[in-house]
């Protein structure tokens, strides 16, 4: 068992540093982009790759997301909100790790706190208990935003199968999840903290992108319909909301693009 978990950790730093060195040997920004006046422009180092796995992944929305998510929008306003909810509540787990990480305690305490409110009096968190009780709002963090606040540059830009949208370093944080210990960090329907499976983490991201995906019909609909090049909008947005993330200032709309399985929802003004 202790053998698996070491290396575990030596294929994960293996490969947070190779992803990391090669989006400085391929031209990218390097360390400290955030720190500079003019930082330099993301390089799409792959774009025919990355064009065509944007193609394949629009082949799999309409042919599966898309019509998963309209049937998902028929069922009653309370089960759909209660679903968020819960998937909100989830994500807590990786947000708490990387508010620590890059300093904010305070915010980490909060989030704990929501957390534990939402758990137990909201029930697994099906009712957002802590926000009718005055908690701030939450902002979600994972392990990508928190190499960025650390001077990671974002390394070439990169569409992966299915997840969509990213970079070197918000893959290499990505994986970081899945390999670096387990993604919800000391959860067990028993009590016993166990950690939640695999299979369990994959299921809550599938059904964060089906609720996504309901939310936003129309709106990537009209993305898509207005753009001339829906590839380069969807990359433009997504490195907007990235950037945006990391230094954490607020937008003057509020665009979430899908990261990593990840969706939020898109609000345009």
């Amino acid at each position: 068992m202790y053998t698996i978990i070491i290396m575990k950790k030596i294929l994960l730093t293996s490969f947070l540093t190779l992803l990391l060195m090669f989006g400085a040997i391929a031209g990218t920004d390097g360390v400290n982009e955030l720190s500079k006046n003019k930082p330099k422009q993301v390089k799409d180092c792959f774009e025919k790759l990355n064009r065509g796995t944007f193609a394949l992944n629009q082949g799999l929305d309409k042919v599966i997301f898309k019509p998963v998510a309209k049937a998902y929008r028929t069922l009653p306003s309370p089960i759909r909100s209660g679903t968020n909810n819960v998937l909100v509540n989830l994500s807590s787990l990786v947000t708490i790790p990387n508010n620590v990480l890059q300093g904010q305690f305070k915010t980490a305490g909060v989030n704990t706190g929501r957390f534990i409110i939402n758990t137990t009096v909201g029930i697994l968190g099906i009712f957002d208990v802590a926000k009718e009780m005055g908690f701030s709002e939450y902002e979600k963090e994972d392990y990508g935003q928190t190499l960025g606040a650390w001077g990671v540059g974002p390394g070439c830009y990169i569409v992966l199968p299915v997840l969509g949208p990213s970079t070197l370093r918000d893959a290499a944080g990505s994986f970081i999840n899945v390999m670096g210990g387990d993604p919800y960090y000391n959860i067990s329907a028993h009590g016993n903290n166990e950690f939640l499976d695999k299979s369990d983490y994959m299921l809550t991201k599938t059904l964060t992108a089906v609720d996504f995906r309901a939310k936003n019909l129309e709106t990537l609909d009209n993305l898509e319909k207005n753009s001339l090049d829906f590839y380069a909008s969807v990359k433009s947005l997504y490195l907007q909301d990235r950037k945006r993330k990391i230094a954490n200032t607020k937008p003057s709309a509020t665009i979430e693009i899908l990261y990593e399985g990840d969706w939020e929802e898109i609000e345009t003004q």
